[in-house]
């Protein structure tokens, strides 16, 4: 006759969790608790939480605000090849509520690279060739090909597109009727530009949002100007290009 299953408590992030497990399943238990401190999915990609807010706020580009201060978050140091990049070490944070996914970047930098005029009102073309915060997110697990880009300049300049690798033709302007916004601030003394993104829920395909739900997701910088370039991402794509979905991590709603 086998043991009965036993309940054990254990800590996820910032949340209790409980899990039911039979006595005899120590060594899959400990596998598991190893990956959550390590920032991983409960499969083994490498995660990001996206911790839940009672109610939407306004977008302050600030950690020390209520609504960030405290909130885990993970970070990136390498460049697209996986090697350390020295003085780069930027930090993602999310949150979400019933209507909108946050993130917040942390950028340190050594000299910006940015446009002269920037246009905040409309998107802005080509801000890739410039110092830019950027989130690549796919909520369709069969069609790893198709996801979204989001990015932010150290001036509140945005951009949001909606990409098709196997058609490139087909990459397309989300135009400002998407409903992305952004916030961003320069801290010139501590050389950190921080840069907010609000995205719509529902408009990326997660319609109603609950806690447990996982996305697919990159997220990359662009920082200094040429011949100067780093190229900084949280998993590497082992090519040039960032788009690379096979290299995408996870974000789970928390």
């Amino acid at each position: 006759m086998r043991a009965p299953a036993r309940a054990i408590g254990i800590n996820c992030g910032r949340h209790a969790c409980e899990f039911i497990v039979d006595k005899n399943m120590r060594f899959p238990i400990l596998v598991l608790l190893a990956a959550l401190a390590a920032g991983e999915s409960v499969s083994g990609v490498p995660n990001i939480g996206s911790f839940h807010a009672d109610s939407d706020f306004a977008l302050t580009a600030d950690p020390e605000a209520p609504q960030w201060k405290g909130t885990p978050g993970i970070f990136m140091d390498s460049n697209q090849f996986g090697k350390p990049l020295a003085g780069y070490r930027s930090e993602v944070r999310s949150r979400w509520t019933d209507r909108f996914l946050y993130l917040l970047y942390v950028c340190p930098y050594e000299q910006l690279y940015v446009h002269q005029h920037p246009q905040t009102a409309e998107e802005t073309r080509g801000l890739w060739d410039w110092d830019v915060a950027e989130a690549f997110i796919g909520t369709d697990f069969k069609n790893t090909d198709q996801y979204y880009e989001f990015e932010v300049s150290p001036q509140g300049e945005w951009i949001a597109l909606g990409v098709d690798l196997k058609r490139w033709i087909a990459n397309s302007s989300l135009g400002p009727g998407f409903g992305l916004e952004v916030r961003s601030r320069i801290d010139e003394r501590k050389k950190i530009w921080y840069g907010e993104m609000r995205i719509p829920l529902a408009k990326i395909g997660i319609r109603p949002p609950s806690k447990g739900i996982e996305v697919r997701i990159n997220l990359f910088r662009i920082q200094g100007p040429p011949p100067r370039r780093n190229y900084i991402a949280w998993q590497p794509t082992k090519q040039w290009s960032f788009h690379a979905p096979e290299a995408f991590g996870r974000l789970t709603l928390e």
